[in-house]
């Protein structure tokens, strides 16, 4: 019986869905929008350094990066599938997107690192 990669990229992408619908938008109203009016004070180079020198800080910030690379890169897939109807270069499309999100959590952990 021949195995499928598809159930893990569901995975990846629910997990993805999960933390960006929980995570980001916390980050966008703190960053995007208290911080820049003033509301909250910015926080120092310093603190932000003492914040990511624990590794399972590191750790859980890659993983927060690469599950919403996935969840972008499934998204994108599927969409040029079905919406464009390029269906027939599946796999050209899975390789670009799926490598593009390896890349990009690839380029996270090195700038964490």
């Amino acid at each position: 019986m021949r195995r499928v990669l598809e159930p893990y990229l569901w995975l990846l992408f629910s997990g993805g869905g999960v933390v960006a619908a929980l995570l980001l938008p916390v980050l966008v109203l703190l960053f995007g929008v208290l911080m820049p009016l003033g509301v909250l004070d910015w926080p120092s180079a310093a603190h932000l350094a003492g914040a990511l020198e624990p590794l399972p800080t590191r750790v859980a910030l890659v993983a927060v990066v690469a599950l919403c690379l996935f969840h972008a890169a499934h998204r994108i897939r599927h969409t040029s599938e079905e919406l464009l109807g390029l269906a027939r270069f599946d796999l050209p499309i899975a390789v670009v997107c799926y490598g593009g999100a390896l890349g990009g959590a690839a380029v996270a952990a090195w700038l964490l690192w």
